[in-house]
C-alpha cells in the first residue's frame, strides 16, 4: 500500500477542518453530541478506485457525533462532475456513499458507521475506533 504523500496529508486536514466548518453547530445540537471529540480525517489509503476517473483515497472521518466512511476524489484527475451517488467496492463488500459538497469547493463521498460517538472518552479512543473500522472495511471477508 503507498503511503500518503505530505500534501495529501495537509488536503484531508483541511477538508476535514472544511467539514467542522460546516457542522458544527447541527452537531452542538444533538443528543449524543461529545464535546470531548473533535472533527478529524484518519487513516486513509489510496485506493485503486475511481470515479468520473479522479482516483479516490478512502477512510475515516470522526465528528463529535458520528464516525463515517468517506471516499475522497483526487479533484485535478476529474474529468467531469461527481454524481450524487457512489457504490464503493471494498474488500468487505459493497457500500453505497453520498456525495456532500463542501466549502470552496470540496466534494467528499460519506456514509455513517457510528451515529453514536458519545460513549468515547477522547480523540484517541476515537482513532482507535476508526483505525479498527478501516481494518474490518478493508479485509477480505
Amino acid at each position: 500500500m503507498q503511503s500518503l504523500a505530505p500534501r495529501e496529508y495537509q488536503y484531508l486536514t483541511v477538508l476535514a477542518q472544511a467539514y467542522r466548518d460546516t457542522h458544527l453547530q447541527t452537531m452542538k445540537t444533538a443528543s449524543h453530541y461529545n464535546p470531548r471529540l473533535g472533527v478529524d480525517a484518519l487513516c486513509f489509503e489510496h485506493t485503486d478506485l475511481s470515479v468520473n476517473s479522479a482516483a479516490l483515497m478512502v477512510g475515516a472521518l470522526i465528528t463529535p457525533c458520528e464516525l463515517w466512511l468517506v471516499a475522497v476524489p483526487e479533484p485535478s484527475q476529474l474529468s467531469s462532475s461527481l454524481p450524487e451517488t457512489l457504490l464503493l467496492d471494498l474488500p468487505s463488500g459493497r457500500y453505497p456513499l453520498t456525495l456532500e459538497r463542501l466549502p470552496n469547493d470540496y466534494e467528499i463521498y460519506k456514509r455513517v458507521i457510528l451515529n453514536d460517538l458519545s460513549d468515547l472518552e477522547s480523540m484517541q479512543e476515537a482513532a482507535r475506533l476508526a483505525q479498527q473500522m478501516m481494518s474490518r472495511l478493508m479485509a477480505e471477508e
